[in-house]
């Protein structure tokens, strides 16, 4: 019996081997640990490191706009959207909207703000009531509630929402949140 060998010449094997770890990521030229030193450090945006406003704007109708800015001395990851609860008594978080979701995750510096839009309600919206407080909780970058909540006020003593209530991904500007 005949058992077929192959050959490789040891320049070939490690031009492959190369190729290979290429293709995974590695990068010989800088060890993991250097690229750690060098990296800041940045947290998630939580309700302890920011500070939060929400207010009512005059277009487009039926919309808040929710203000986090970083008091923290790191900078802070502002990931995916917050989780909103209109009302004391609310049962379950506002819907997120997908299509805001944003190209990257949100990075405040010290001082910089993240902005989300709020429809408190539409036409389409069924049932309802008028809130006079908004509980906010950050997401991490998993998507999960993370830290306590802060309850801010309702402008104007109130707010209308309804099922139709949506809340945008975070935003590095006002514009882009209350745009969709």
């Amino acid at each position: 019996m005949r058992i077929a060998t192959r050959s490789v010449s040891r320049a070939a094997a490690s031009s492959m081997a190369v190729a290979a770890l290429a293709l995974v990521g590695f990068q010989a030229a800088q060890p993991a640990s250097a690229a750690t030193k060098t990296a800041p450090s940045v947290t998630t945006c939580t309700t302890a490191n920011t500070k939060l406003t929400v207010t009512e704007v005059s277009r487009p109708i039926n919309h808040l706009l929710l203000k986090a800015t970083n008091t923290g001395t790191k900078p802070c990851y502002a990931y995916s959207s917050p989780y909103l609860r209109a009302g004391a008594d609310a049962q379950a978080p506002l819907a997120w909207a997908e299509e805001t979701t944003p190209q990257a995750v949100v990075t405040l510096e010290p001082g910089q703000s993240a902005y989300a839009g709020i429809t408190t309600s539409t036409p389409d919206g069924e049932g309802g009531g008028t809130e006079k407080t908004l509980g906010v909780i950050f997401a991490d970058r998993t998507g999960t509630a993370t830290g306590e909540e802060k309850t801010l006020k309702l402008p104007n003593g109130g707010v209308f929402f309804n099922s139709a209530a949506v809340v945008t991904y975070w935003q590095d500007n006002a514009a882009d949140a209350l745009s969709w």
